[in-house]
Order: structure tokens, then sequence, then C-alpha cells
């Protein structure tokens, strides 16, 4: 059994203020974007090469929405301020997109467990929230290359084309024994830094701009 708490759908439709009516038994096509990117997030010529890392143009990502009741789980791990941070920053998004949200809380001791529970959901996306989840995302996500993954404010080193990261200086933690820069500062998980790298970060794996870094200016 996995060592978990998984919010229902139901609680979790309250939460964010979306309809019960998806229950996620259905499965569907590959979730669309609804809007385009804007000017200066990625060059339409040239799209950026695996693991490379991209710098977006502030606000170029704002005209991107999910399609209705976009299933996502949030993935997350760990008390500290900035695993808070991205977590509240993922909630009050899908509130506001009306997303179809679940929360898998991850235990330390087994976060793998966390992860494939997350996985089993089929969601269109598990954004993951906590420096303690990274080197658990890093062993299990090329084993699951048809699910998509979003981590804030941290990223695996050598991510698969199905995990990508949104950093900014004061974030990228990088796990497997790499740690965090020299720059890492908590204090720079700021509601507004952590909300711009959610949707940022999102605006891309819709326009499917996978498996790359989002370094958010």
């Amino acid at each position: 059994m996995f060592r978990l708490l998984a919010v229902s759908l139901t609680a979790a439709a309250l939460l964010t203020g979306c309809s019960a009516a998806d229950d996620w038994s259905e499965s569907r096509p590959v979730a669309a974007p609804i809007g385009a990117l804007g000017a200066g997030f990625a060059d339409p010529a040239s799209p950026p090469a695996p693991e490379a890392t991209i710098t977006p143009s502030p606000g170029s990502w704002d005209g991107v929405h999910p399609p209705e009741d976009y299933r996502v789980v949030l993935l997350t791990l760990g008390a500290d301020a900035p695993a808070r941070a991205v977590a509240d920053a993922v909630r009050s998004w899908a509130a506001e997109e009306k997303v179809s949200l679940r929360t898998v809380e991850a235990d330390p001791a087994h976060p793998v467990d966390g992860i494939v529970a997350a996985v089993t959901m089929k969601p269109d996306l598990v954004i993951s929230a906590g420096n303690d989840l990274v080197d658990a995302l890093a062993l299990v996500t090329p084993s699951h290359l048809d699910q998509q993954f979003l981590i804030v404010g941290a990223e695996v080193a050598e991510p698969t084309g199905n995990v990508t990261a949104a950093d900014w200086t004061g974030a990228g933690f990088r796990g497997e024994g790499l740690g965090s820069p020299s720059a890492y500062d908590p204090a720079s998980f700021t509601s507004a830094r952590c909300a711009s790298a959610v949707r940022a970060g999102v605006a891309a794996v819709l326009h499917r701009l996978t498996g790359i870094v989002l370094w958010i200016s």
C-alpha cells in the first residue's frame, strides 16, 4: 500500500472550484492549450534542444491556459517554506484555471511510492513541490515516459523528455549529490515568483516544449 495521503476528487473540486463531474475514470486525448505563447517565450524556428535551459520573456506565458478540467496531481514532500510556497502557488493556479486537482503527499521514507501513486492516477500533468522529491523523480521518471512532470523550484540533473523544470536565481536544487546551487535562497520562493514559474511551466508542457529547464527572470 502506498504510504501517502491522497486528497479525494470531491475535496479537490471544492478546493479548486472546478466541477466534480470528471472523476478521471475515462481516458482522453493529450490536452491541448487554450491560447498561444507570446513573443520571447521560445524561438519557434529553433525549438530548444533536450535538456536545454531557456529564459522566456516575462509574461510571455500569460496568454496560455489549460483546457477545462485539466487533470493535475500536486505531488508534495516537505514542510519547509519553499515547498509550501510552491504547493500554494499550484493550488491558487488550479483554482483560478478551474483545474481538476488531486494531491499526493509523499512519505519522506518512501518518496518513490508517492510518485508511483501520482502516475497511477493518469493525470495530464504531475507538478512536484519539494526538493526532497528530486532524487526519487530522477529514478522514477525515465520509466514513465508517457507521463508529463513539471518540477517547480528544482530540477533533475539529466531530465528525460517528459520532465520539465521551472527555476530562477535562488532556486535550482538538483539532487543526485549536486545539491543546492551557491545562490540558493529560500526567501526567493515568493508567491509571485512561484506563481510565474507554475504558469510558465504549464504553458511549456501544454505546447510540448518539454524536457527542458525554464529560467524565470
